[in-house]
């Protein structure tokens, strides 16, 4: 409705999971890489954990077709992807031959179960990729993640036929140390923590989706406009997107050109108005009709995430989330606060026998081609 007025093809601050409006910020950037990098090199089990709104499906998805992209003209890439895991065991196998077009009209479990060996051995023969991901893994049970270690068992004397993907919120990582989940953590190679953005990543990211949206000139929201705009969503993507958006409508029934803080203001009741807890309006120190902060409210610094250098990966992770949820997600929390949390194998980068030439830099320049909109990037 107000894209013709805003000089765009089409709405910028959509809530679909698009990877061609994915903003790389520090945090996601690395996530990117990680998961990347457990799948190509066939480390089996990463997981990703974020809060609410963070952008970890947004995350899955550009995953998916980078790799899709990389696969072409070298071995197809399997995927299946679960986005409601809250399923019986016997649905969650079902669900998972769905996912990967795989006709097995027997309906005992042993059956099932070879069809889907089947289809792994088939895909490696062929030099292909087999990947399953997860999203809300947090509300799986115990039951159903031995299942999907289960899964995960299914390897070569040389690599993993499956590369799973768990993707959750930060209980996520509190789910997987319980005692009866010991031998998924030690099949954990890698594991990274999304946090939402600063207010410079907040500016960064709104510029992106605007010039992706089709925008060729200046932003119609001011730098103040911006900076309201991460106070009250507190950098949550999410929430940066339903506030957009409605600032976007607000001002074509207006027919002001241009975002100014008030406009924000008034968007922000009807949008934000509902959300309780610290990324409501009331949670960040409010800006009376002065623009000055409430000095009653006291902003609580946060404190840094220390380093655990003798952890293991999911414990390092755990404590990080730990860390993140004590402190609060607020418009006071910075980059540094919350760093992304990523750890890997012992045995260090440890590359398959079939993609023995793809290291570090390759990821990223993998990473770069999808900004580029190349389809290719191996140099």
């Amino acid at each position: 409705m107000y894209t013709a007025f805003y000089q765009l093809k089409e709405e910028p601050f959509r809530l679909t999971p698009d990877p061609r409006f994915l903003h790389l910020a520090d945090p996601h950037r690395t996530a990117l890489k990680v998961l990347l990098q457990g799948v190509l090199q066939r480390k089996g089990f990463t997981v990703v954990a974020g809060p609410v709104g963070t952008g970890k499906t947004t995350l899955l998805h550009t995953a998916l077709q980078i790799l899709t992209e990389k696969s072409e003209g070298r071995g197809r890439l399997v995927s299946a992807f679960l986005v409601n895991p809250t399923l019986a065991p016997a649905e969650l196998l079902e669900a998972v031959l769905d996912e990967y077009e795989i006709t097995c009209t027997a309906t005992s479990k042993p059956r099932r179960l070879a069809a889907l060996h089947q289809m792994l051995f088939q895909t490696q023969q062929q030099g292909g990729t087999a990947i399953l991901l997860i999203d809300e893994a947090h509300l799986m049970s115990v039951e159903l993640l031995e299942e999907i270690r289960l899964l995960g068992n299914t390897d070569t004397y040389q690599e993993k036929l499956l590369q799973i993907v768990l993707c959750g919120q930060p209980e996520l990582f509190a789910v997987l140390q319980r005692p009866e989940l010991q031998a998924l953590q030690q099949r954990i190679a890698s594991t990274c923590l999304l946090r939402p953005l600063s207010l410079p990543e907040v500016r960064a990211y709104m510029a992106e989706r605007m010039h992706a949206a089709g925008l060729r000139g200046s932003s119609p929201f001011t730098g103040t406009a911006v900076e309201v705009i991460h106070r009250l969503t507190g950098g949550v993507p999410r929430l940066i997107n339903l506030l957009s958006d409605a600032c976007l409508m607000c001002g074509f029934e207006l027919k002001r050109k241009q975002i100014d803080q008030f406009l924000v203001e008034q968007a922000s009741e009807d949008v934000l108005g509902l959300l309780k807890g610290p990324f409501s309006p009331g949670a960040a120190p409010s800006a009376g009709s002065n623009g000055k902060k409430d000095e009653r409210q006291v902003p609580v610094e946060p404190k840094p995430v220390p380093s655990w250098p003798d952890e293991p990966p999911l414990a390092r992770a755990a404590a990080a989330a730990e860390s993140v949820a004590r402190i609060g997600i607020s418009s006071s929390l910075s980059a540094s606060a919350t760093a992304t949390m990523v750890a890997e194998e012992r045995r260090g980068l440890k590359a398959s026998p079939r993609d023995g030439n793809w290291t570090r830099s390759t990821f990223d320049v993998l990473i770069d081609a999808l900004k580029q909109g190349r389809t290719t990037a191996r140099e």
